[in-house]
This record gives structure tokens, C-alpha cells and sequence, in this order.
């Protein structure tokens, strides 16, 4: 949805997700730090009427053309609104901890494996330096591609489409992990939903024709 952009309801109870990802974590996170960009982004875009027809998706992709008044906004608090909304729909309780359908021939065609892609996966997340975002995204040509972004990037920026993201920031996991980082990455496989990254995956061969 368009401007004025809303904080999407989360779907399941903060606490869904325990012992792996604490329920306190998950409603200062959603209300808090999500919330937070939402609010920031339309602030940004208010005086911009011309603006408030497009997706978050079409901003980020046209960076270098907004108002460079607001552009950092943009990027920094639509980024992290679109990484967000991805992210609680792939960690949502109820679906398949491996991959499905056509991600899972993809992810195997891609990586040799599901085990092969895990370890990518891992890494990314593990040497993504300060804040940032691990991705699992599909180019314009179909290829699937893991790779971090810094900050809220999301790969729209850069052309590519995510299927599964994980959140790195300190915000994500601090609570319950501390620094201990690779313990909330490898937390994150007994909470991810391979139905929809499945649906994500689907979504975006669709767009590509």
C-alpha cells in the first residue's frame, strides 16, 4: 500500500516464536523499531503530494530521482519498513523449516543444497559488519543469490527481488543473545517459514515472466 504507509499487523502473538526469539524482543522490534520507520517515512514524504501514489518498493528502486531532502529518509526508514514487513512473514510461525516446491529445486540448482545454502546463508549473516540485513534474492534473470546489505538496504536498490531476509542489527537479538550473534543466526532456522519464501519465490517468477 501506498502513502500514508501503515504498520502491518504482526500476525501471531509476540511470544509465538519463544524460546528462540523472546516475546519482549518481538514487541519492542514490531512496535518500537519498525514502527519507528514507518512513522519517519511518512513524515518524509508528507509535503511530497506527487510522491504518495507509490510503493515503498518503486521509491527505493528511484532513490536518485527523489527530492535529495528526503532521500536518506527514504532509504533509511522505507528500507527498513519494507525489510521488516518481509522479515515477519518469513519468521511466522506454522511453516515448513526446509524448502518447498520450486525454492527448494532452486535452492538446491543454486547451492548444491539445503545444507549448502544454510552455510552461505550463515556466513552472510555472521559477516555482515555492524548493522545490516542477510538476504536470500532473486536477480531479473531468475538467479538466486545470497549476499548482506548494510543499514536498512533492501536488494530492490540493486535490482534483485528478496525471498528470505534475516535481521542483523544489534535490535534484533540483543535482549536475549547480547554479542552473540551466531547463536541468534542459528536461532533464526527454527523460526524461518520456507511456505512463504516459497510464496515470495513464486511471487517474483510471476513479476519476471
Amino acid at each position: 500500500m501506498p502513502y500514508p504507509f501503515k504498520l502491518p499487523e504482526l500476525g501471531y502473538a509476540y511470544d509465538a516464536l519463544e524460546p528462540h526469539i523472546d516475546a519482549r524482543t518481538m514487541e519492542i522490534h514490531h512496535t518500537k523499531h519498525h514502527g519507528g520507520y514507518v512513522n519517519n517515512l511518512n513524515a518524509a514524504l508528507e509535503k511530497y503530494d506527487y510522491l504518495h501514489r507509490y510503493e515503498v518498493e518503486d521509491l527505493l528502486r528511484n532513490l536518485a530521482a527523489l527530492p535529495e531532502a528526503i532521500r536518506t529518509a527514504v532509504r533509511n526508514n522505507g528500507g527498513g519498513h519494507l525489510n521488516h514487513s518481509l522479515f515477519w512473514e518469513v519468521i511466522a510461525p506454522g511453516g515448513s523449516q526446509t524448502p518447498v516446491g520450486e525454492l527448494a529445486k532452486a535452492i538446491d540448482r543454486s547451492f548444491g543444497s539445503f545444507e549448502g545454502f544454510k552455510e552461505r546463508f550463515t556466513k552472510a549473516a555472521a559477516t555482515r559488519f555492524g548493522s545490516g540485513w542477510a538476504w536470500l534474492a532473486l536477480d531479473a534473470f531468475g538467479k538466486l543469490h545470497v549476499f548482506s546489505t548494510a543499514n536498512q538496504d533492501n536488494p530492490v536498490m540493486e535490482g534483485f527481488t528478496p525471498v528470505l531476509g534475516l535481521d542483523v542489527w544489534e535490535h534484533a537479538y540483543y535482549l536475549k543473545y547480547q554479542n552473540r550473534r551466531p547463536e541468534y543466526i542459528q536461532a533464526f532456522w527454527n523460526v524461518v517459514n520456507f511456505d512463504a519464501a516459497e510464496a515470495k519465490y513464486q511471487a517474483a517468477l510471476k513479476r519476471l515472466g
